[in-house]
């Protein structure tokens, strides 16, 4: 889950003039933060898709970039021949399980209802990546609370496959959000935290994957990565890959007609996740809060209201229930309902499943046709 509100007081400094008393009652609301178990429990997802047709090639041209990490005695085991393969959370363990097959065990670090913006990592990761061949991450520095760990885990073999890797990417909104969707960035460079805030993002948006086209680009890179590991299973992974990302296309087409008829129209999310989703389907997307966390002002409430009120909207988006309890006042103001568009980062056991990405993203497309108006079938 993402961090809810913290303390929300500076927003009386500006005056509330002109807010409705939902809206009003939004900058007090005092959401507990997300109390999610961060236990030590691995979550494990092994195998892959099988009966797969053969493989294409990767008319993108992605390349996995695989990053040999050399900090010291490797510890890495695989006792049962398998390559040993450590995720970061549920996308890329999703992907990975797709690839995977019967080549590799899948585990994933963090767990699966944690979401990377929350997480604090634990002396444990260190000693999991120590008996890992490939860590698999996002990148975009969303994962960067796993820096140390990855250097104190006495692994010289590992293995890191940024998934972001050679990916358009967009730019992460400057304070006013300003949401140009500016694309055609490649991921590549080093881009420094702001030292003391393990959680701050770079200068791109991380959440690539809500794109299905990239999300296949991404299944690409896993692929690439996992064949430098365990050339022996190339066969088996570049099916694998092949029959996701021929259900992602397919996936990618039925949102397309889907939500044809609401182009150049604008959703409203309560974080701000959604906008490679929105560049990919022609659409527009506001936000009230940033992430990882931030205090909504008078002017982003007024802001958002402006955003509902001229979009026509049925429902304003939030990413889970706890998002929802804030947003609602604001939706009461406007007469409208709350439901949910989840960036596919935390779930239960069964969210480790490729499949899972398919059904979240179906799920989201019905509500985000439903608040623009669309009649459920």
């Amino acid at each position: 889950m993402y961090r809810t509100l913290g303390s929300i007081g500076r927003v009386l400094k500006f005056g509330l003039g002109g807010l409705g008393a939902g809206a009003i009652a939004l900058a007090l609301v005092a959401c507990a933060p997300t109390a999610s178990n961060q236990s030590d429990s691995n979550n494990t997802a092994t195998g892959g898709i099988s009966d797969n047709d053969a493989a294409g090639s990767d008319a993108a041209g992605n390349k996995a970039v695989v990053e040999d990490k050399a900090v010291g005695e490797n510890q890495t085991a695989g006792g049962d021949g398998k390559l040993q393969v450590v995720t970061t959370f549920l996308p890329m363990t999703q992907f990975t399980q797709a690839v995977a097959g019967s080549c590799a065990e899948v585990s994933q670090i963090l767990p699966s209802n944690v979401s990377p913006h929350d997480y604090q990592a634990k002396p444990t990761d260190a000693q999991r990546i120590a008996q890992a061949d490939v860590l698999v991450q996002n990148g975009l520095e969303l994962e960067s609370f796993l820096e140390p760990m990855i250097e104190n885990a006495g692994n010289p073999d590992l293995k890191i496959i940024e998934a972001s890797a050679g990916l358009d990417l967009i730019a992460m909104a400057e304070e006013g959000h300003d949401h140009g969707h500016e694309e055609g960035h490649e991921e590549g460079h080093d881009h420094g935290h702001e030292e003391g805030h393990s959680h701050d993002h770079g200068e791109f948006d991380p959440h690539v994957w809500l794109d299905p086209q990239r999300a296949a680009a991404q299944v690409n890179v896993i692929r690439d990565g996992l064949i430098a590991a365990a050339p022996d299973c190339q066969t088996e992974f570049t099916a694998n890959a092949a029959a996701y990302t021929d259900q992602l296309n397919a996936l990618d087409e039925e949102i397309q007609q889907t939500l044809a008829p609401f182009a150049g129209k604008t959703f409203v999310t309560y974080h701000d996740f959604a906008n490679y989703f929105a560049a990919r389907y022609g659409l527009e997307v506001d936000f009230l809060v940033g992430v990882p966390e931030e205090n909504p002002s008078p002017e982003d409430v007024k802001r958002v209201i402006e955003t509902a009120n001229s979009s026509e909207l049925k429902t304003l988006l939030a990413e889970s229930e706890v998002a929802a309890r804030p947003f609602q006042a604001l939706a009461n103001d406007l007469g409208v309902e709350v439901s949910t568009f989840r960036p596919n980062e935390t779930a239960g056991a069964d969210g480790l499943a490729p499949d899972y990405y398919l059904t979240v993203m179906r799920e989201n497309v019905a509500n985000l046709a439903a608040a623009f108006g669309a009649q459920a079938e």
